[in-house]
This record gives structure tokens, sequence and C-alpha cells, in this order.
């Protein structure tokens, strides 16, 4: 590890001949080949002691959906494991180049989105745990997420080996492209619909390019309609969010009367005064709505048990609907290995993270710190329920459509770190060549080895009585 410790800020004044050098320079002090190793030693922390201490702060009553769901099969135990990877990444090579960081940057944080211009854009969604720290760590956690969800589909050796080489250059080849490029044009890079399929488009079967055009269509169909059809119903004469417990409890049906009167209130002044954190003319287009009604909602699978919050408002009339989501935002799972954020409250740290790394943001998207009921503070951020989502399916994937959707992510990750971070000196120290490259199919391998191991901890102490596990 070098003790440079610098992000794309700090090294902005030098010029690109100095960068270039710096980045060459880290290959002495962290060999490229260096990044294949994870050994981890006998003081490694329990995992599910980690897992256990993030459930503490969570809702006692879904804390088992949670375990439920990370029992499953090891890669959906991987997507609620965050906390357990970055202590595991904090003790492995680093050259010190700090680039803003999703955190958790696992194959399926990688989707259609919808841009505010209305055009269907690909990125990064999920950003809880975003913070600046090492840019390794968020290709390491996609590429060892890529060899979890093979296995799970039966993908031989040979075959994960080729989707992770893929996208780790795919990543390195884009960094290496955004190197080139002004300070303007590396903001304004966007990877839509349109350019995915020009792209990609070639390295797809006919049926592969048939799955991305149904895919598409589907990403266009997730917006607020769908999701007011789906979750709604008319009741007394009144549009209501409709019971799904426990995925989906509305307010009426939570608390005693008095308790949840309290609750509707502090929800209601988080929606209020979270409009203030919007543009002046968002703010003013969210004026335009009335809350009808909300309701608890569990998301994810590592989000299990925070408090999040769906919000029915309606505009025009009770057939103009806007759902928005008000999820608790905690301290990031890399705080504790990077050190905490500079924001005052956690939910400013993932909105200012998202804009940051996405090219395209939701228009809705703020911030908000409210008092519980429980006389507790809490940090949220809001955003659009549904607008346009595509959600990869890894399961569907072939092993050949596995490959092209990792080259994906990998440029879309190159994108986002390029625009906090020194793009010069990491693709310096990247380079031209497959060091790197063949160093993560090691990694990736290494760690879901390890991933499987802490899986079935939990399966055992699931089966021994330790943990409670539900379905949902």
């Amino acid at each position: 590890m070098t003790d440079n410790h610098l992000d794309g800020r700090e090294l902005r004044h030098r010029t690109p001949q100095e960068r270039l050098a710096l980045g060459r320079a880290a290959r002495a002090a962290v060999p490229r080949s260096s990044h294949a190793e994870f050994a981890p030693g006998p003081k490694r922390p329990d995992p599910l002691e980690i897992i256990e201490k993030q459930s503490a702060s969570r809702l006692p009553d879904l804390v088992p959906i949670r375990y439920g769901r990370m029992s499953e099969s090891p890669f959906r135990f991987y997507r609620g494991a965050a906390a357990i990877m970055a202590s595991d990444l904090a003790d492995t090579p680093r050259t010190g180049f700090r680039t803003q960081l999703c955190g958790d940057a696992h194959m399926l944080n990688f989707r259609m989105l919808a841009s505010p211009e209305r055009r269907l854009m690909f990125d990064i969604n999920d950003f809880d745990e975003t913070l600046p720290g090492p840019w390794e760590w968020d290709v390491k956690r996609l590429a060892a997420s890529l060899v979890i969800a093979g296995r799970l589909n039966g993908f031989s050796t040979t075959e994960r080996a080729a989707i992770v080489r893929a996208t780790v250059r795919s990543y390195r080849e884009n960094m290496r492209a955004f190197a080139g490029l002004g300070n303007m044009a590396v903001w304004y890079a966007q990877f839509d619909e349109e350019w995915v399929r020009a792209r990609f488009g070639g390295e797809l079967s006919t049926r592969q390019r048939d799955r991305w055009g149904q895919a598409v269509a589907k990403a266009r169909s997730r917006d607020t309609l769908q999701a007011f059809a789906k979750l709604t119903s008319v009741i007394d004469g009144e549009r209501r969010i409709t019971p799904d417990p426990p995925l989906v409890t509305p307010l009426q049906d939570l608390l005693p009367d008095d308790r949840r009167d309290e609750l509707e209130q502090q929800i209601r002044r988080l929606i209020e005064r979270y409009g203030k954190t919007l543009q002046s003319d968002r703010r003013f287009l969210l004026e335009q709505y009335r809350l009808a009604d909300m309701a608890r909602k569990v998301v994810g699978v590592g989000s299990v048990g925070t408090r999040c919050w769906i919000v029915l408002l309606l505009g025009r009339d009770d057939e103009d609907p806007l759902f928005l989501q008000a999820k608790e935002a905690d301290e990031s799972v890399l705080a504790a290995h990077v050190g905490g954020t500079a924001y005052p409250t956690q939910g400013e740290r993932v909105v200012s993270g998202q804009r940051l790394m996405q090219a395209t943001s939701d228009i809705l998207l703020g911030w908000e710190r409210v008092e519980g009921i429980d006389g507790r503070q809490r940090d949220f951020y809001v955003r659009q329920l549904r607008d346009w989502k595509g959600v990869p399916v890894a399961e569907d994937m072939v092993p050949r459509g596995m490959r092209t959707f990792g080259a994906l992510c990998g440029a879309t990750l190159a994108r986002a770190h390029a625009r906090s971070g020194d793009r010069i000196a990491i693709a310096a120290y990247l380079g031209g060549g497959d060091v790197f490259d063949r160093a993560l199919e090691t990694f990736a391998e290494r760690y879901a080895d390890q991933n499987e191991q802490d899986h079935q901890a939990l399966v055992d102490a699931v089966g021994a009585g330790r943990l409670p596990a539900e379905s949902g």
C-alpha cells in the first residue's frame, strides 16, 4: 500500500505528465499482480458478528427476513454482505489513489434508469454505502459478484475467468480512454440505451438481442403509473396503498392510533422539509402534489430492516400519482476503514455521492434528518420509487451474456470513477496489458470461496437457532 491517498481534487493542478508519472510509479510500490491476493488471517472478524452488529440498529421484526434472504444462496448472501467485504478489502493492496466509491458495486447494482430528459440510461443504481476510497475496492466487489453469480448458474472456471477478464479489461480500457479527454468531456459522458446497443449489440446472439429489447421495453413500463396500479387500490372511495404484509404495511396497520398519528406527522414533515434540498423548479413541482397515503416497505437484501417508507402523493386528480421512497441512511460500511463523511448528515452523503457518480440523477433526489417516534434522530434520502428501472436477472444469463453485461458494468464504473478520481494516474497504473485483469480473475475466485464459507456459516447459525430466519 502506498501513502499517497490522493483523490482527483488533490491532483487537479498537477500536469498530465506528473499524474502519469505518479500512476506508473505506483506499480513499483503496489505491483498490479499483487491484487490477486486474498488470504484472510486468524484475526479476521467473525462475519456473523458483523451482520449481527448491523442488525442491532434495525427493525427487529424485519431482521429475520434479512437473514432468510441472505440464507437463500451465496449470491444473495453476498448482496447483503457489503460490510463483511469492506472489512476484508481493508487489508488488500491499494495504490492510494481515491475516487468516490459506490461501496456496493455488485453486478445487480448496475441497471437501466430514466434521465430527466426521459431517455433510458445505463448506470449505477445503489449508493447507500458511497464514500471516497480506494478505486480498487469497487472493481473487486464487481468482479467477485460475477464469479459468485457464475457459480450459481453452473458456469465453468474457464467461463467465469473470461467474464471477469472482460469486465476488468473494459474498466481499464475505458479509464485509459477517459484519461485522454478533457474534464467537461468526461463529465458529459453518458451511456444511453442507443449507445449500449451500438457498442455491445454485436457481441450478443440474436436471442440475446431480443432479450435486450424486451428488457428495454420492460424498463420503460416500470414507472410511477405501473407502481400505482400494482401497489394501490380504492378503499372506501379513496386511493390507498394495498397491504402486503410484511413486505408492504400501510401506516394504519402498523401502529395503534395514537402512535400512528405521531408517526404520520413526522413522515409528512420529512416530505415537506426534504423538498428544500431540491432545485427550486423541482421543489415547485413537488409542492403541486398532496400526500395521500404512506406505508413501510421491505427493500433489497442488505437493506432489509432499515426504515423505508413509500409515500403516495396525488397531483391534478386521483389518477395523477407520484410515489416517493424515503429510505434510512446509516453510516457507510466503508467508514470504519476510510473515515467518515464530510457531510453533516448521512442522507446528504448518499445524495452527493450519487450525483457525483451518476451521469444523470432522479430530479426528486434529496435528503432530510428527522426525529423518530422513539426520540432518536435519523437520516433519510428520498427519491422516486420507480422511474423506468430495468433490473438485470443474473440467473437468466448465459456465459456470453454475462460477459457482455460485465463489460458494460466495467465501462460504467470507469466513467463514474473518472469523474471524481485521478483518471490519468489510475489509467497509467493499469497500463495497456492485462496484468491487472488476470490478478482480479484470481482474486474474484478466492473471494467467492470465502463468500461460500461465510454463507454456510449463516446457514448453520440459522439451522442451530442462533439467528432467526423467515422467508419474504
